[in-house]
């Protein structure tokens, strides 16, 4: 078939053919609904929103971007966030794109007419966040954005189109910022690496919205291992372009193991809070990862491409700082959340001191972990079983007992779990045994996406499995 056609039937398949036949549905207390009238609309894009009922102003707002073949009934009923809107109370905002635009209904993240500043679809989503706003009272500094395939492709133009507007995004299974800005140059994105240095790519950011100094969006990226229709390089590629971009450096702060095989690598602010994540999932193939369940950290339905791993919405909303929900009083979340010591029964955090507060709550994974005030501001949270990972995030609480905004997430896991593997050996050889992929005639680790040079029987290294599925380079010594 013709290469749009090919493209265009890659990125359906990667967003889900969902089956017809959703219909709107109530969430616990709220609705969703169409909303109409919202601008100009030079996207041509319907704007559909779920908010819990009795939802304060002041509250966040998420804009979460369906995939190909998709809508937004499809992506509220599949994909978790309505029920932490519930949860944490926030208002969500459903973009949806039809054939009229697209043959596929794909968001046009590869068309420069459409997705770039001031353009297309990306002004009809920042129309609807205006319009989510006046609806809702919503924070217009805590404004975040999500998307899945073609609709994470989207994601990232938004977030280097308005920086000033997100305050961070969540990108899964897509692809960086500007990647492509034409049709034929998509499929380059989706199925190999680009060859960037991280400061080109930091450029097409900077770019995107020239004299922008920040500060800029926190970002999230979700990939699976196995992906191929979205190569896994392109994690790797958007954690370079948004490190590059805050000015941090490609060294992961720290190292976590998640549930569903996914190893999650953190980069710190000068701040030590979380800047950019890199969500590697073991194993996964193209989709949104979920994880059905009534646990607090578990959430959406399984289907074509919303996969069984990990509740991706859950720990996306721990990173953007939602669980600290909307009872706020105006104390701020709390800065230099950091995991300082960890042992195979107990994770010790320490934080900066908040102005106004006279305690502070820590939650675990979402719930409360202490019982009683915290008046300092360290923290051990005990009793904890080894070789486990769990989501740190903490609120300030001032003297008539009310509690601030959370803070951004940090993840701790405790010792006695993973043992690490060490394997040198040439790059043919890991790469068949899945240690690593090869794209493009280049070799990159399998998690961590290091690049490993050419693909051939010449070149060795040493890669050390750190955790289940995910290898580090490890040349200068192994393990680490």
């Amino acid at each position: 078939m013709p290469k749009p056609v090919r493209l265009f039937a890659a990125l359906a398949l990667a967003a889900g053919l969902i089956a017809a036949g959703h219909s709107s549905a109530s969430a616990a207390g709220g609705t969703f609904q169409q909303v109409t009238g919202f601008g100009s609309n030079p996207g041509n894009l319907a704007m559909y929103s779920y908010a819990p009922a009795g939802l304060p102003a002041g509250a966040p707002l998420v804009v979460a971007l369906h995939g190909c073949a998709q809508t937004a009934t499809d992506y509220y009923d599949d994909s978790g966030w309505p029920k932490y809107a519930d949860l944490y109370g926030f208002a969500v905002v459903f973009p949806q794109t039809d054939a009229a635009n697209n043959s596929l209904s794909c968001f046009n993240w590869f068309d420069s007419t459409k997705d770039t500043r001031g353009n297309g679809e990306a002004a009809s989503v920042v129309q609807m966040v205006a319009k989510a706003e006046a609806l809702y009272g919503s924070d217009s500094h805590r404004v975040f954005v999500t998307g899945l395939s073609a609709g994470g492709g989207l994601t990232a133009d938004l977030l280097a189109d308005y920086p000033d507007m997100f305050a961070g995004g969540a990108v899964d299974s897509g692809l960086p910022a500007q990647c492509a800005t034409t049709e034929t140059a998509a499929s380059g994105c989706q199925y190999g690496s680009q060859n960037l240095t991280p400061a080109q790519w930091g450029d097409k950011v900077r770019a995107s919205d020239p004299g922008y100094t920040g500060p800029w969006p926190r970002v999230a990226i979700w990939q699976g291992t196995a992906d191929t229709t979205v190569q896994p390089v392109n994690g790797t590629e958007l954690r370079d372009q948004w490190t590059n971009t805050w000015g941090i450096g490609q060294t992961p702060s720290s190292t976590a193991s998640l549930p569903g095989g996914t190893t999650l690598t953190s980069y710190d602010d000068a701040s030590g809070n979380p800047a950019v994540q890199l969500y590697s999932i073991n194993g996964m193939g193209h989709g949104l990862a979920v994880d059905p369940g009534s646990a607090t950290n578990q959430c959406g339905t399984t289907g074509a491409y919303f996969l069984s791993a990990i509740c991706s919405s859950y720990y996306t909303a721990q990173f953007w700082g939602l669980a600290g929900g909307t009872t706020g009083t105006g104390l701020p979340a709390p800065t230099g959340l950091t995991v300082s010591g960890t042992t195979a029964t107990s994770v010790s955090l320490t934080w900066q001191p908040v102005s106004g507060a006279s305690s502070y709550d820590v939650y675990r994974d979402g719930t409360q972990a202490n019982a009683s005030p915290v008046t300092g501001t360290t923290y051990t949270d005990s009793g904890l079983a080894a070789g486990t990972s769990h989501s740190y995030t903490v609120a300030a609480v001032d003297a008539s007992g009310n509690v601030g905004t959370q803070s951004a997430a940090v993840t701790a896991t405790t010792s006695g779990g993973y043992t690490p593997s060490c394997y040198t050996t040439d790059n043919y050889d890991q790469t068949v045994a899945g240690r690593a992929f090869q794209s493009g005639g280049l070799t990159y680790a399998t998690g961590s996406g290091q690049a490993m040079g050419l693909w051939n029987v010449f070149t060795v290294h040493t890669l050390e499995e750190t955790a289940p599925g995910y290898y580090v380079v490890a040349d200068s010594g192994c393990p680490a």
